[in-house]
């Protein structure tokens, strides 16, 4: 009798299991969907002179917030760190050498490619 509800308990057991997997999915995929639809309102994924306007908004807005809830919580934080340097500048130089190393990728390939084979000749001899 007992090897009779042991397999209803497995089951049992392996529907909730596939119930928690399936909710912790949703709210994954609800968190990231949030996340897309609010880097979009705030014209993130806009031109690039929205992308500008939504970084100058927040560098303004993210300090005062930020110094609000520690101030609420009674934390300390040390100050934030200046930059004399632009961000958009380095970015803009990191897509573009992203950009040439994927345009010269095929051919980089090709050029591996025919190295190889060639080694792989030498080995054979």
């Amino acid at each position: 009798m007992a090897a009779r509800l042991l397999p209803a308990v497995k089951s049992e057991h392996k529907l909730n299991c596939c119930a928690f997997n399936s909710f912790r999915f949703l709210i994954k995929g609800g968190l990231a969907g949030a996340a897309v639809y609010v880097a979009y309102d705030q014209g993130l994924l806009g031109s690039g002179t929205e992308g500008a306007a939504a970084l100058k908004k927040a560098q303004e807005t993210l300090p005062p917030a930020i110094q609000e809830w520690t101030n609420y919580l009674g934390w300390e934080l040390p100050p934030t760190p200046k930059f004399d340097f632009s961000i958009s500048n380095y970015w803009n130089k990191g897509v573009h050498s992203v950009m040439s190393a994927l345009s010269v990728a095929p051919t980089r390939a090709c050029e591996y490619t025919v190295e190889g084979w060639k080694y792989m000749k030498d080995l054979v001899k």
